[in-house]
């Protein structure tokens, strides 16, 4: 499974961006698709992701103001972020796990910059 993540790029605090990312294919059987991100000196945090069926989960740091969405028949999570603060400067990774077993298999993008600047 390959993830093509895409809509990173340099914004002023306050300003938005949306983050998008498509899975070459669901036949492992995808149960959950989200974002996390590795900011600068940390570890790979979790932003915000959606299992099969299920509400958002958030990050505390980031409810309110960023919005994980699916398209189940694209293959497609989205991450739109308002309210940008300079902390929120990370690389930015989309993630799809699922398989039907456990541990679940778990499948990474490329990563996307995303730099915010006060």
């Amino acid at each position: 499974v390959q993830l093509q993540a895409s809509g990173g790029g340099s914004v002023q605090a306050g300003g938005s961006l949306r983050l998008s990312c498509v899975a070459s294919e669901s036949g492992f059987g995808i149960e959950v698709m989200g974002w996390y991100r590795e900011r600068p000196g940390k570890h790979r945090e979790l932003v915000a992701n959606i299992f099969n069926g299920g509400s958002p989960n958030y990050q505390r740091s980031v409810q309110d103001r960023f919005t994980v969405s699916r398209d189940n028949a694209k293959n497609a999570v989205y991450l739109q972020m308002n309210s940008l603060k300079p902390e929120d400067t990370a690389v930015y990774y989309c993630m799809v796990g699922g398989g039907g077993v456990r541990p679940m298999k778990v499948y990474w993008g490329q990563g996307t910059q995303v730099t915010v600047s006060s």
